[in-house]
Formats: C-alpha cells, sequence, structure tokens
C-alpha cells in the first residue's frame, strides 16, 4: 500500500512537471494532454487519476508554482524584501514550474481559467516582510502595508512581463532594481534606504545561488493549494 502511494506522488510529480514545460513553452491555449502526456512519459488514465482536465493540471501547475523555491532568509524587513524579490527575479530566469506558474496566472484572462489565490498568496507574503520592516521603525506613517502589497505584486508581475516580451526576462534582475529605486521612496525614508543594498541584483546568484545549490533558504510550502 505504501509503495502504491508512493508511486502515485510519483505519477502526480511527474505529470504537474510536463504539464509545466509545455505550458512554459506553449501556454494554456497551445497546449494539449496528449503532448502533456508524452512529456510526462504517461497514461490517460495516470493523468485523470490524478487530474480530471487540462484546467485542473493549470490551476495546479498555477497554485504550486513556488514549490521549488527556497526565499533567502537574512535580518527581514526592507532588506529582506529586496534579497526576496532579487532572487525570484533570477528564479524566474530558470525555474520552469515557478515561470509556467506566472504565464498561466497571468494569461488567465485569455483561458477558462480564473482562479486570484496565487496573487492573494503572494500578496500575503509581501505584506509580512512590510510588517517586519514597520517594527524595525522602516516604514513611512502613512503607508499601509496589505495595500503596498497588492501593489508591490501587481508592479513585479507588470515588469517581468514587460522584461518576457523585451529580453526573454534577460533583464529582468535590472528591471526589478529599477522597479525598486521608483517605489521606496514613497515606502521609507531617505536614510533607511540609504542602508539597503541593491547591488543583489547584479550579482543576486552570490548568496542566493549557493542557498539552493545546498538546500539553504527558507522552503516554501505549497500544496494544491496556495500555503495559507
Amino acid at each position: 500500500m505504501a509503495r502504491q502511494q508512493e508511486r502515485a506522488v510519483r505519477t502526480r510529480e511527474t505529470l504537474l512537471r510536463a504539464a509545466a514545460e509545455v505550458f512554459d513553452e506553449v501556454g494554456y491555449s497551445g497546449a494539449s494532454i496528449n503532448k502533456i502526456l508524452e512529456r510526462a512519459g504517461a497514461t490517460t488514465g495516470a493523468m485523470y487519476f490524478h487530474f480530471k482536465s487540462k484546467e485542473e493540471l493549470a490551476r495546479a501547475v498555477i497554485l504550486e508554482q513556488a514549490a521549488d523555491l527556497r526565499l533567502p532568509e537574512g535580518v527581514g524587513g526592507l532588506q529582506q524584501l529586496l534579497d526576496m524579490t532579487a532572487y525570484l527575479a533570477v528564479e524566474m530566469q530558470s525555474n520552469i514550474l515557478f515561470r509556467a506558474g506566472v504565464r498561466l496566472a497571468v494569461e488567465q484572462g485569455a483561458t477558462e481559467l480564473q482562479d486570484y489565490a496565487i496573487y492573494e498568496w503572494w500578496a500575503e507574503q509581501f505584506r509580512l516582510e512590510l510588517e517586519r520592516a514597520r517594527e524595525m521603525g522602516q516604514i513611512l506613517p502613512h503607508v499601509q502595508e496589505a495595500d503596498f502589497a497588492r501593489l508591490l505584486v501587481g508592479a513585479y508581475t507588470g515588469t517581468q512581463i514587460m522584461s518576457q516580451i523585451s529580453t526573454g526576462r534577460a533583464d529582468l534582475p535590472e528591471r526589478i532594481a529599477s522597479m525598486w529605486r521608483c517605489l521606496l521612496p514613497a515606502l521609507a525614508p531617505a536614510e533607511v534606504i540609504a542602508e539597503l543594498d541593491l547591488s543583489l541584483y547584479s550579482g543576486i546568484t552570490s548568496a542566493t545561488a549557493a542557498a539552493a545549490a545546498t538546500g539553504g533558504g527558507a522552503p516554501v510550502t505549497t500544496g494544491t493549494e496556495p500555503p495559507a
């Protein structure tokens, strides 16, 4: 029984990652169940045991997009938030599950997919760091953490779309750094901004890639639903 469960878990994971590869390559509309099954080396029966439709499979890719991420751990507050978004910019360039999940989330308006949950989840991750920054005295008095977190998700999403169209996301770290240079004056006092390190965006891999290679960083808990 335990072996059957393990095999089922492996099959689901294989299907999920094969689907992510296909969705990343051709988008939701261009993907077919047959193409995903061929990539996974799985049967139709195995597919429908885990996922009832292409839509359900796509939704799983969206909601589990952060499964491979190991967010950098640091001192907390605004520097932690900068480091997190820098790490995500680099992961977007090479992490297929993450990239496919983001692509599907963005393309929802052109498909039957309509799920806002993953945007809310990312906004919550950013809000938590902003609250820590508030506790550290880094945030301007008028800033509402939840509002700014939602703004950040929107700005990040738009920036990565522009980067994808322009350079295939090759310049995404630099674009995210520019985004922060525009946003930070509305978020933090000048003396706090002066202490922040944006240089990570030109050499982000030094800390985060090493952490990922050694299993370091904070694992992101994901499942069939976005983490609470």
